[in-house]
């Protein structure tokens, strides 16, 4: 399924899943807060400046943009499941001193987002899971069989 298509007065029109608008938005965001973080001097932002911790943003914001222009609803599924679980990770290894937390050197802010973009990202992966089921392989391979 790579668009939903609605119909308002008659004329037809894609729309995108909120999985693959919320990557839509989520994925730019990523790439603008990693390449920011190497620019901002640490008095202006209360997130971490740490090179590591911005790569990795700008390594996901570009995958998210990537998957996005496929078009394709189950990558953006798995990449704000994924995601979102990866964020709720960080908050943890934040308070349990766990791996990569002497690299990101985290602070406050981070965690706070890390618990409210998690949170939101991996529900919405996990809502796009269990509501938007792929079409079954056999009926695919066997469709003209099945008619």
């Amino acid at each position: 399924m790579t668009a939903c298509i609605r119909r308002h007065n008659n004329f037809e029109y894609n729309s995108m899943s909120f999985n693959r608008a919320t990557l839509a938005i989520f994925g730019p965001v990523l790439i603008l807060a990693g390449i920011l973080g190497f620019f901002l001097s640490p008095e202006l932002t209360p997130t971490s400046d740490a090179a590591p911790y911005n790569i990795f943003h700008i390594v996901f914001g570009v995958i998210g943009v990537l998957i996005v222009l496929t078009r394709q609803e189950w990558p953006a599924i798995g990449f704000n499941l994924i995601f979102g679980t990866l964020d709720l990770y960080q908050f943890v290894a934040s308070y349990a001193n766990l791996f990569p937390e002497q690299l990101f050197q985290w602070t406050r802010a981070d965690d706070v987002l890390h618990i409210v973009l998690g949170l939101i990202l991996a529900l919405l992966g996990l809502y796009g899971y269990l509501t938007s089921r792929p079409v079954p392989v056999r009926q695919i391979i066997f469709a003209d069989k099945l008619e």
